[in-house]
């Protein structure tokens, strides 16, 4: 009930889209090479009718797969995880005459598992180089997308608590120059969340690389600050912009590190997400970002330029 009586109450904006069925979906523009989309969704937008809605947009063993999880909060969050997912992919290649319903599409994962789009053969049909990567917390999921260019992104509640001594944490995963920089803060909430901006650049990097935690350990590159030289763009409201994030490989000193590029963001007040893209070398200029908030199958609502959704400075 409290997801339905928040959909009657909210006032729709002109930037907000309404749909009334599965055949109803608008298209979406797809980003162009010099755009990253984000989406994402809260799962207190999401109701037993909408749940149930979800589990028929899966595949046979994807939906055997989440009726295995032991608790109804964990099957909700992946069955919004995988609506999201379908939902935003079809409308992405939604087109006159090559309509995609979102049930029909199918996944491959990398040899580290990273999900990726497995498109029919058609030879009539050319889809874009579309390229997706998705994280959630116990509370929301986000979806990022882009044409061309690999992408890596991960969320992180901002009121998470560690439940292990940070710098202990940190000796695990963290290379020493992260943990001089975690140790320097005397403020513990401070402390905290620097870990958490760390852990979720981290995070987008090697979901970036298609790798994962097994195919790129933490302990290998360090993330850092350093002065701006150009970016992410960002059509919100920004903190700071005086400095940038790289990555400094610390085993293999000769790889293509910095053909990465990150931003942070905070997302509706109670999350940060980190993006990780490659960087085109035949393109310049600054990559802009542009986010909504969806309740799959039901509306979305550009928040670019909003409270929403802010840049947030790097690292201190």
């Amino acid at each position: 009930m409290r997801g339905i009586l928040c959909l009657r109450m909210r006032v729709p904006s002109f930037n907000t889209k309404f749909f009334t069925s599965l055949s109803s979906l608008a298209p979406l523009q797809l980003p162009s090479k010099m755009e990253t989309h984000l989406w994402y969704a809260s799962h207190d937008d999401i109701t037993d009718k909408l749940v149930n809605q979800y589990s028929g947009l899966l595949s046979p063993p994807e939906k055997e797969h989440v009726m295995r999880m032991h608790t109804y909060e964990l099957r909700r969050g992946a069955l919004l995880s995988r609506a999201l997912v379908r939902t935003i992919i079809a409308r992405c290649v939604y087109g006159s005459d090559n309509q995609v319903n979102p049930r029909s599409l199918k996944f491959r994962k990398n040899i580290h598992g990273k999900p990726e789009l497995e498109w029919p053969e058609n030879n009539d049909w050319n889809p874009p180089e579309l390229h997706f990567n998705i994280s959630h917390s116990s509370s929301l999921v986000a979806c990022g997308v882009t044409i061309d260019c690999p992408i890596g992104i991960d969320v992180e509640d901002k009121e998470r608590k560690i439940k292990h001594d940070i710098m202990a944490f940190a000796q695990r995963y963290f290379s020493q120059q992260e943990k001089k920089l975690l140790k320097s803060i005397s403020d513990p909430e401070l402390q905290r969340l620097e870990f958490l901006k760390l852990w979720t650049f981290k995070e987008a990097y090697v979901k970036a690389l298609g790798r994962g935690f097994s195919g790129a350990p933490f302990r290998t590159f360090t993330i850092q600050s350093i002065p701006n030289k150009g970016g992410i763009h960002p059509c919100t409201k920004s903190k700071s912009e005086a400095s940038e994030i790289v990555v400094e490989p610390l085993e293999d000193p000769a790889s293509h590190a910095r053909d990465w590029q990150f931003s942070l963001w905070e997302l509706a007040g109670s999350h940060y997400a980190a993006i990780c893209t490659k960087k085109d070398p035949a393109i310049s200029g600054k990559r802009t970002m542009k986010v909504w908030k969806t309740i799959p199958l039901v509306s979305d609502e550009y928040v670019s330029g909003t409270d929403s959704v802010l840049a947030v400075g790097t690292l201190m």
